[in-house]
């Protein structure tokens, strides 16, 4: 009991802190700066190399137009409490724009902004439509929408003989639910069975794939599902050792020790995201999309878990690029 209750304080702590922390981005007007609040769902591989590519870019745009721009990041998380603590003192403090990734902290900071119109500038929302992210005059975006008929396609080009797959993911997620229903469809067509498992934490995730090892499937798909990939790390070797390869929605999951996946350079899209959201800033939003989405055709593989699985990728070059990584836990 005394642990929790320690537990609970020091999670109320950290919160309030981030609360004042966001602070930093100031009024807007004051002397022209820009200044940017960045804001995470929660801190994993892919959120955070948009992150320091939106960052990059910020820095590069201050040089080229000889102007001052200063910018936070911030962590919500994954708790959307959190998160509209955050996004609602960005609102309070002035921020010029707000830069959520992921699904939740785009849609907690345009339900901050509504009022104030601030621009909110979200980055890698996989259904902006399905997320409720589209018709709003101060939101806009970059999406990084999944190609699932590609990502099934390439489970039968490394093994025809898949009889049943597995379907791994997070009803907290909607970047998943879209997807998800798409690859049920395609396996339907193919007359393939499949199994779903959900989960809403780390143990959760462990437990599901547990359970789709023992049902034993043939292959797993999960979409850019933020929750499954938080805990990518705690499952890959048992899948791996079971034979069982794991196609994601994100290179994120195979340099946590995914298998495969085909899917858009995070990179580019932080990169376009900070600029959108400097001509939000500056030019203002009137001709601005719903939301822009990047191509995809980057397929990942991860080479040890290709060798412990004993499979033959090289028929993916079909679906695009192909960049060989292996296992990291950064």
């Amino acid at each position: 009991m005394k642990k929790n209750v320690f537990r609970k304080a020091l999670c109320m702590m950290m919160a309030a802190f981030m609360i004042f922390s966001v602070a930093g981005c100031g009024k807007s007007a004051d002397n022209g700066t820009i200044k940017v609040a960045v804001i995470k769902q929660l801190d994993h591989a892919s959120l955070d190399e948009i992150a320091n590519a939106i960052t990059a870019e910020l820095d590069s745009l201050a040089a080229q137009n000889g102007v001052t721009i200063t910018y936070e990041v911030y962590s919500g998380q994954n708790d959307q409490s959190t998160l509209k603590q955050i996004s609602d003192q960005a609102v309070a403090d002035g921020c010029s724009v707000i830069i959520p990734i992921a699904t939740m902290a785009a849609q907690v900071a345009a339900t901050s902004a509504e009022s104030s119109k601030t621009p909110v500038v979200y980055a890698a929302i996989s259904d902006p439509e399905g997320a409720g992210l589209t018709g709003f005059d101060n939101v806009t975006g970059t999406s990084d929408m999944l190609d699932t008929k590609t990502v099934i396609e390439m489970m039968f080009t490394a093994d025809p003989s898949i009889k049943k797959v597995g379907l791994l993911y997070s009803l907290s997620e909607s970047n998943s639910a879209l997807p998800i229903a798409q690859a049920k469809e395609i396996l339907d067509s193919k007359g393939i069975a499949y199994s779903e498992q959900t989960a809403a934490s780390n143990d959760e995730v462990v437990a599901a794939a547990s359970s789709l090892i023992a049902e034993g499937v043939d292959a797993i798909f999960t979409p850019t599902d933020n929750v499954i990939m938080a805990a990518e790390l705690a499952i890959y070797e048992d899948l791996a050792a079971s034979g069982i390869p794991h196609y994601a929605g994100a290179d994120s999951f195979v340099r946590n020790g995914a298998f495969a996946t085909c899917g858009v350079n995070y990179t580019d899209l932080g990169k376009k995201t900070a600029d959108l959201a400097y001509q939000a800033v500056t030019s203002g939003m009137a001709d601005m999309n719903d939301y822009y989405t990047m191509e995809g055709g980057i397929v990942t593989v991860n080479t040890e878990t290709a060798s412990s699985l004993g499979l033959d990728y090289s028929g993916f070059s079909a679906y695009g690029e192909i960049v060989e990584v292996t296992t990291s836990a950064e």
